[in-house]
């Protein structure tokens, strides 16, 4: 059912955590399946330095969100908000149908850490 890259990232999640000094949290979640994700960010010069996240969720949920932070870290805010559930999708060979949900949560937790962090530092999307 799941890619051996799920279940990788599964079994041994990159950039587990809160950030006790992040700029800003992106929280979402799917109030059917009760999946929540929180992502934080560290900002320097526009350019995620460090991510983390907290995932409570099914397996699919925890891997896309440690993908999502290899595919976020270095880099601007700008290229970060192109990241997409398709691209994460792809970057874990692939999700059940079913678990596509799981992704797009990750993404939108990230782009919200972003909205977050611009708000905070009286900007918007289109400053950047």
């Amino acid at each position: 059912m799941y890619s051996e890259k799920v279940k990788e990232h599964f079994q041994n999640p990159r950039n587990m955590g809160e950030l006790p000094d992040a700029d800003a949290i992106g929280k979402t979640g799917n109030p059917v399946c009760g999946d929540l994700i929180w992502i934080y960010i560290k900002v320097k010069d526009d350019v995620i330095v460090d991510i983390g996240f907290k995932t409570f969720g099914c397996a699919a949920a925890i891997a896309t969100s440690s993908m999502l932070t290899e595919l976020a870290k270095g880099k601007t805010l700008k290229e970060a908000l192109k990241i997409t559930r398709a691209e994460i999708a792809e970057s874990l060979e692939g999700l059940p149908p079913i678990k596509m949900h799981c992704s797009n949560l990750a993404a939108d937790g990230l782009h919200k850490a972003i909205e977050e962090y611009l708000r905070k530092t009286g900007r918007s999307i289109e400053d950047l």
